[in-house]
């Protein structure tokens, strides 16, 4: 079982930077042996994958159409999970969640591989 909260959300400019943070509580497992992901969600649109990070942070997955623009990183001893994300467009609109799952060895680009996930912060981009 893991809780997890993410934060870092606002309302920023096209072309600014924002950075996420989902720090997960565990009750029994360590936190580094879940894979993680940050997906996004915006309105009237389905739950997509924006980037995914294996356990150990050397496997990582990108959406195309953020591959450049945003990188994900974790710190199993703070345990963290984090998205940079640079050059935001207003097309990056949208409620970010963070999920985990202690059954993946990868990531994976499909919401139902993930067994956690968190509330969700949302990040706006103005033109």
């Amino acid at each position: 079982q893991v809780q997890l909260r993410e934060s870092g959300g606002g309302l920023v400019q096209a072309g600014d930077s924002l950075k996420l943070s989902c720090a997960a509580s565990t009750s029994e497992r360590s936190f580094s042996t879940y894979v993680t992901g940050w997906f996004r969600q915006g309105p009237g649109k389905e739950r997509e994958l924006v980037a995914g990070i294996s356990r150990s942070g050397g496997i990582t997955l990108y959406s195309d159409s953020v591959k450049g623009r945003f990188t994900i990183s974790r710190d199993n001893a703070k345990n963290s999970v984090y998205l940079e994300m640079n050059s935001l467009k207003p097309t990056d609109t949208a409620v970010y969640i963070c999920a985990a799952d202690p059954d993946r060895m990868r990531p994976a680009k499909q919401a139902g591989e993930y067994e956690f996930w968190g509330q969700g912060t949302q990040v706006t981009v103005s033109s």
